[in-house]
Order: structure tokens, then C-alpha cells, then sequence
């Protein structure tokens, strides 16, 4: 009991130290910045920013990735514990007081046998990233960079970095052909480059060496619980992503796809059904575990409000981590609700990582190879374009060339007779 109560207190001054204050008149909520660091067992932290405040004395905390921010709003106590929903994913923190201005717990995040879990502190005294006072940076690196990636078992995988530096400051991504690596933030610091990023569902750090402004060489880039790859590049303005030999494509002998699916409220629905007939229909292949996916459809939701009138319909499916309907309902809910998704989501009842997964669900494809996967059908039902990936808005350009892209080709299709 006495134990309790000093953590209660301790959580109380916690709170208080990150209270929050009201701005006259505007009724903004001043937010502290704290240092968030998850501790994979090999000894490589990723850290994040956690921006902490209260509202209406209830706890407020907003993950920072450069220009993104996620809010928790559902967080609650148990007992000493306090625990915080992300409003996507199957992703939560369990965190507790343990001594002043730090608190430490997991993150439990969904997987395919349940749940991961990684070790979690937050630090209310340090409002930086990765270094409190980091050195004059000796290379400027903002611009376009031709990256490779090399696997434990030596393979490698291109890629395309872009960067935007502003003294110490550094952000920017990576894309590869499956789309993007989201916001990424972090530092400049002499020849050091450091970046990382947190959404609930990806933990990626990067850290290299910069020899110079044309060249960088000895990178780590971590990602989750374990995985790690290195890393380098070199700066070229006309870098592009090779292009990708295993399309997923309809086969010869198909031109219609024939699917059924139980939506959320377990009504089947089907590519056959009268809705769908002579209409413009967009089939997005995604799950709710996948941030790519959720930037995709941010942007899906809001065209198919804008352009349903026009004759457009849309049908998600799921593949999630895993074949219980009752876990893959709740967790693409949250995904429905988040991004008020109007068009129908169903769940496919293949998890994502099933190598059978086309055969069982899309036979007239040859292959599923990533999410998301955008599929156009025209208004006599023939498949007329299946686009794999999708660059989110942290790729600036890119997205913009990827929502020109998406709205021509649907408008061609619409203005076919």
C-alpha cells in the first residue's frame, strides 16, 4: 500500500510537471516535449518525440514525427499503470512511474502469434531526440541520394533517399517500390547522420557516416524488435527506383475479378453485386497493421466523398496478422473509424503473410506481393490497372505526382463510354 501511494504521488507530480497551460482566449494547451526511447535486446535504441500535455485534467500525448503528429486520447489508469490506445493499429503503451521524470514500460504491439513487446521509457527532462547539444555539422546532405541496402545474408535492395537539412536538423524518407518510409526526423551532428521514426506500427532509426556532401557509407538501419540491415549512399539527383519485374498483373485467360467477402457488420459482399455494376470500381488490397496503407487511405476516403456522384465505388480488402474475424473486426474498426472510411472494408479471412494468400482470395491475379495494392476496374468490370505501393505525404512531390496520377486515371475511366 505504501508502495502505491509513493507511485501515485509520483504520478501526480509527473502530471503536474507536465500540466499544461492554458493560453488566454485561444484555449490552446501547451504541450512539454520529451524524450521517448524503445530498447531493443540487442542494445540499439530507437528513440522518438512524445509531446505531453492535459486536457480537462485528462492526459494528452501526441507522437511527433517531423511534420506528423499522432494524438492518444484514450488513456486510462490500472492501478500504477497507465495505459494509452493508439487511435490505429494494434499498438499500446503500459507505462509506469519509476523514479522522477521517467517512466518506463512496453510497447505491445499486434503481430502475427499475438502480440511483440519492447521495452519503453520516457524521459519528461530531455526535449531532445538524439543529442542535447550536438556538434556544428560538417556536411550539408539535403537532397536526392541513390541508397542500397544490404540484408544479413548479403543481398541487397535499392532505394531512394531524400533529405531536407536545416543545420542540425534533418528530415526527410526513403522509397522503395512498396511506397515510403513515413516521416523520418533527427539530426546533423559532425559526421554523424541520425534519424528514426515511430507511428505505433513502424520503429525504424537510421545512422551513418557522412564522408562527405556527394557520399554516405557505414549505415545501420534498425526496424522493430530485431531486424537490422546496413546502409549506403551516394547523392544523385536523378535517382530513381528500378523497375519492378514482378508486377502483379491479371492472368491471360481473366479479365474479371469474382470475390465475396463478409464486411464488418458480416453482410457478404460481392465485386458482382448490382452497386458495382457499370460503375468505375477502385479495389484496394491493404490491412490495418500497414502504416503505407494508412496514408493511402487518408487520401481514398476523402476521393471516394468527392467523387462517388461521379460514378465511382470503392471495396477494401483486408488481410490481417491474423484469420480470427473478431480480432481483424476490431482492429480494421479502428482503421474505419480513424479515416471515416464510407466505402466498405471487408476482411478477407487470409492473413497478409499467407504464401497461399492470391490463390485464396484473388485466383485471377498471378501474385500479391505487397500492400497496399490499388486495383482499377472499368465500367464493364475488366481489370485495367493493378498499381502496386503508394508514396504518403511524407514523400512532398511524390504525393502530389501520386494523387495526379491516381485522379487522371480515374477520370479517364469515368469518361469512357
Amino acid at each position: 500500500m505504501i508502495k502505491f501511494i509513493r507511485l501515485f504521488f509520483l504520478f501526480i507530480d509527473f502530471i503536474f510537471l507536465l500540466g499544461f497551460v492554458a493560453y488566454s482566449q485561444q484555449n490552446k494547451k501547451k504541450f512539454k516535449t520529451c524524450r521517448a526511447v524503445i530498447h531493443r535486446p540487442d542494445g540499439n535504441e530507437i528513440p522518438f518525440t512524445m509531446l505531453v500535455s492535459t486536457d480537462n485534467e485528462k492526459p494528452v500525448w501526441i507522437i511527433r514525427n517531423a511534420a506528423e503528429h499522432i494524438e492518444l486520447k484514450n488513456i486510462r489508469r490500472a492501478g500504477d499503470t497507465l495505459i494509452a490506445i493508439f487511435p490505429v493499429f494494434e499498438s499500446q503503451f503500459h507505462l509506469s512511474v519509476k523514479e522522477k521524470d521517467v517512466w518506463k514500460g512496453f510497447w505491445y504491439k499486434g503481430a502475427v502469434n499475438g502480440l511483440n513487446t519492447q521495452a519503453l521509457s520516457i524521459f519528461a527532462n530531455q526535449g531532445f531526440r538524439f543529442k542535447q547539444n550536438p556538434g556544428k555539422p560538417n556536411h550539408i546532405i539535403s537532397g536526392r541520394w541513390s541508397v542500397t541496402f544490404t540484408r544479413d545474408n548479403n543481398t541487397t535492395r535499392p532505394a531512394v533517399a531524400e533529405f531536407i537539412q536545416q543545420g542540425n536538423k534533418l528530415t526527410g524518407t526513403f522509397l522503395n517500390p512498396s511506397g515510403d518510409y513515413r516521416y523520418l526526423e533527427g539530426i546533423v551532428s559532425g559526421d554523424s547522420l541520425m534519424l528514426s521514426t515511430f507511428d505505433g506500427s513502424h520503429a525504424y532509426s537510421f545512422r551513418a557516416v557522412i564522408d562527405n556532401d556527394q557520399q554516405i557509407s557505414g549505415g545501420l538501419y534498425c526496424s522493430g524488435t530485431a531486424h537490422k540491415e546496413k546502409w549506403s549512399a551516394f547523392k544523385n539527383a536523378d535517382a530513381k527506383l528500378p523497375a519492378d519485374n514482378s508486377v502483379l498483373a491479371i492472368h491471360e485467360n481473366a479479365e474479371h475479378l469474382n470475390f465475396s467477402f463478409p464486411d464488418l457488420e458480416g453482410k457478404m459482399v460481392s465485386i458482382t453485386d448490382s452497386r458495382f455494376k457499370n460503375k468505375v470500381v477502385i479495389i484496394q488490397l491493404m490491412g490495418s497493421w500497414c502504416p503505407n496503407c494508412m496514408d493511402e487511405t487518408a487520401y481514398l476516403s476523402d476521393f471516394y466523398v468527392k467523387n462517388r456522384s461521379k460514378g465511382i465505388e470503392m471495396i477494401g480488402l483486408a488481410y490481417e496478422y491474423s484469420t480470427d474475424r473478431e480480432r481483424s473486426k476490431k482492429s480494421v474498426q479502428k482503421f474505419r473509424d480513424r479515416f471515416d472510411v464510407k466505402y466498405p472494408l471487408l476482411i478477407t479471412g487470409v492473413t497478409s503473410g499467407d504464401s497461399l494468400r492470391t490463390e485464396k482470395t484473388l485466383p485471377q491475379l498471378n501474385k500479391i506481393e505487397s500492400f497496399p495494392t490499388t486495383i482499377f476496374i472499368d465500367k464493364s468490370g475488366k481489370v485495367r490497372k493493378i498499381h502496386t505501393g503508394f508514396n504518403g505525404p511524407a514523400t512532398g512531390a511524390h504525393y502530389e505526382e501520386e494523387k495526379k496520377s491516381f485522379n487522371e486515371y480515374a477520370d479517364a475511366l469515368l469518361n469512357e463510354k
